[in-house]
């Protein structure tokens, strides 16, 4: 079993909350998380259609099962326990009773504001990131690794990626996709999904979207929200405080799981990716996600932006600290060039924030600091949380 980073936190959630909510795409690890956090907990799937059918029957019935409390499984499915949930941890004053999980954040969110809130702590669980793989099983170069994925059952059950990848995409918007959205073709929303792919680490264009795919702006705008709301993609926003010039406001977008994004896109190997005009845009989309997984792991708010400005100056990542910011570039070479810290430097010179640290993320071996900057290779990414 591969141990979750997030664990400590989540252990700590539960001596201060009466509930504690996990969020996340499936198949990042909710379910296992929570079955080897809390081995003595009953635990209930709702995914489980007679189980379902009993607990949207008979509620009081249902919870009066677990009469100590529970992990309700893919919460989602059955909403309407949350305000019978919200009784009795009112009655009992026990922290530490149910654990929820749930996979589609509006719906969830929706429900856990008008019934428990004040009374659930949140935590959002995605796949992997880079330090939780075992070195034993992590693939031989960065780029394998983005390839590959970072999905638990790749590495403990040894999935074949496009095995995986398959069948996770036929079960996302077949089954999904159906339940969020009322859509006669399918046929459609995969486009959009392979055409967003190609557009990973990019500024979103709703208009060309819609073009390209013959749907209608507000479609494409609903559509991106159904997958941020599955966990599925990040939009990243652009940092515009304090700036006196244009800014870019528009957002970029990342998938959650590289390996996805290489499936969507027809990347099947190492070689392809390294040849790919994209390998820059998803070894950038590797980095930013593996910071945000660290984020949400220890329960640190997402505080990442990006600078872009109309004369084409720009810096990947942001990460605002209080009144201070953070500027990170990443590079996809393997060899450092000074010219990788052209952007970190134009910041310096025209924000009013003050930037004591920076960092340079790059695909090789080598690290140093120059002036204010370290230089850090992928594979020591947890390095950089401590200074957040």
């Amino acid at each position: 079993m591969i141990k979750r980073k997030i664990t400590k936190e989540l252990m700590l959630l539960a001596k201060v909350f009466p509930v504690v909510t996990i969020v996340g795409p499936r198949q990042s690890g909710k379910t296992t998380l929570t079955k080897m956090v809390f081995p003595k907990k009953d635990y209930c799937s709702l995914e489980d259609p007679d189980i379902r059918e009993f607990a949207l029957a008979d509620p009081r019935g249902f919870l009066n099962k677990y009469p100590k409390g529970a992990i309700l499984d893919e919460i989602q499915r059955c909403p309407q326990l949350l305000s019978y949930i919200q009784g009795i941890v009112d009655i009992k004053q026990k922290n530490g009773m149910f654990v929820l999980t749930g996979s589609h954040q509006p719906e969830l969110h929706y429900s856990i504001s008008q019934s428990l809130a004040g009374r659930t702590a949140i935590l959002s669980l995605y796949p992997l990131t880079l330090n939780e793989i075992p070195i034993s099983k992590r693939k031989v170069s960065v780029f394998d690794q983005i390839q590959t994925g970072f999905f638990p059952a790749l590495y403990s059950k040894r999935i074949r990626p496009l095995t995986f990848y398959r069948n996770y995409l036929k079960t996302y918007v077949e089954r999904d996709v159906r339940q969020l959205i009322n859509l006669k073709d399918l046929t459609l929303f995969q486009k959009f999904l392979r055409l967003l792919a190609g557009r990973t680490g990019q500024l979103i264009n709703y208009n060309n979207l819609a073009n390209d795919i013959g749907v209608s702006s507000t479609t494409i705008k609903h559509w991106i929200s159904i997958l941020s709301s599955s966990y599925l993609i990040y939009e990243l926003k652009p940092y515009y405080k304090n700036f006196r010039k244009r800014i870019i406001k528009s957002s970029k977008i990342y998938f959650t799981d590289t390996g996805l994004a290489c499936y969507l896109l027809g990347i099947n190997n190492t070689e392809q990716l390294e040849r790919d005009p994209l390998r820059g845009n998803l070894f950038e989309n590797a980095v930013i996600i593996d910071l945000l997984k660290q984020l949400m792991n220890s329960g640190l708010d997402d505080n990442f932006y990006f600078f872009r400005d109309s004369n084409g100056n720009e810096v990947d990542i942001i990460y605002e600290a209080g009144r201070s910011i953070i500027p990170i570039e990443v590079k996809s070479s393997e060899t450092f060039n000074t010219g990788f810290l052209k952007g970190i430097n134009y910041l310096s010179k025209i924000t009013d924030n003050k930037i004591e640290k920076s960092f340079l993320i790059y695909a090789g071996a080598a690290e140093q600091k120059i002036n204010k900057t370290e230089v850090i290779s992928f594979c020591n990414l947890n390095k950089i949380l401590n200074n957040f």
